[in-house]
């Protein structure tokens, strides 16, 4: 099967760099509480890499996260009179650079050593901000290789109940081996947690961030690129935020004729409010889509397939 996704193979798994404070735990792993039953998916191998310098040796950032959303980085001493970080939002593909963050650099102490603070507010728009050096104002920028990240605060965000707005940062490497952080906000967001695949059907459990259920919600899966839509009734927890549901075959079969068809996932609290979308945010995984693979539901010719799209939101195709 393939999605209208692109299907490379993805960026190797987020977590720690080899030898700082979280070695020895897997980056990016499913962290769930004990009891939790298996989610059926097979992550794939996590692979770290090192960039390789380029021109000389590069210049490296350090970077923590906390449970509050902070981010601190540190680099080694640096030129320039009035050192900041620029914060670069990525513009989408044939558009101009609009949005940054600066952050000043201060000075450690003797040592020569800088450090800047990311605070968790203003939240930062959703997307992928690029890291740089700007030695002074007016400057040539300066694009920042990894160091080590500590994400070890990010592992169980799953756990922790956000209010609204839902907004999530995450330290992540790109494919061409430099810093970058990942970013959402979200007036809401339905966390996926477990997604148990059998012979017959597929069950998903979730928990609702920022908003709450009422007796009326209802899963909706909507076919993409049109209006058409199906829903599913929910089982709710008795504190009106986590839920669960189940979806086979049969549920999404549309007479499509064999072509493959996707389905994105949204629970709606109540009547009138607008859907929110399912998907997995709040942990240290910044890109999911090939770290998280899942088998296909199979039966009488029909299969249904759970992934997870660029974005980490939760969708299903279906043959």
């Amino acid at each position: 099967m393939s999605t209208p996704e692109d299907r490379t193979p993805g960026e190797p798994r987020e977590g720690v760099t080899p030898g700082g404070p979280h070695e020895g735990v897997t980056p990016g792993a499913p962290q769930e509480p004990p009891g939790t039953p298996h989610e059926g998916a097979t992550p794939t191998t996590p692979q770290t890499t090192t960039p390789s310098p380029q021109h000389g040796s590069p210049l490296r950032a350090d970077c923590a996260t906390d449970s509050d959303g902070r981010i601190t980085f540190r680099l080694p001493p640096v030129p320039g009179a009035h050192p900041q970080l620029l914060l670069r939002l990525r513009p989408k593909k044939g558009r101009s650079e609009t949005t940054r963050h600066l952050l000043d650099l201060e000075s450690d102490g003797s040592d020569g050593h800088r450090h800047a603070v990311l605070e968790p507010h203003p939240a930062l728009d959703e997307g992928r901000w690029d890291v740089y050096l700007l030695p002074e104002p007016g400057a040539e920028r300066r694009r920042l290789r990894p160091g080590l990240r500590d994400l070890r605060s990010l592992v169980d965000g799953h756990l922790r109940d956000r209010p609204a707005p839902v907004a999530v940062r995450i330290p992540y490497v790109t494919k061409d081996g430099f810093l970058a952080l990942r970013a959402w906000r979200r007036t809401a967001h339905a966390e996926a947690r477990a997604i148990d695949v059998t012979d017959r059907a597929m069950t998903v459990t979730a928990r609702l961030h920022g908003a709450e259920l009422h007796a009326d919600a209802t899963v909706r899966l909507r076919l993409r690129g049109t209006d058409t839509v199906r829903t599913v009734r929910p089982r709710t927890d008795g504190d009106a935020r986590g839920f669960s549901f189940t979806v086979g075959p049969g549920d999404l079969a549309d007479g499509g004729g064999g072509a493959a068809r996707v389905w994105d996932v949204f629970v709606g609290p109540t009547d009138g409010v607008p859907p929110i979308r399912v998907g997995r945010l709040l942990d240290d995984v910044a890109d999911r889509k090939h770290v998280y693979v899942y088998p296909a539901v199979e039966t009488d010719g029909s299969a249904l397939r759970p992934y997870y799209t660029v974005d980490n939101d939760l969708a299903i195709e279906a043959t």
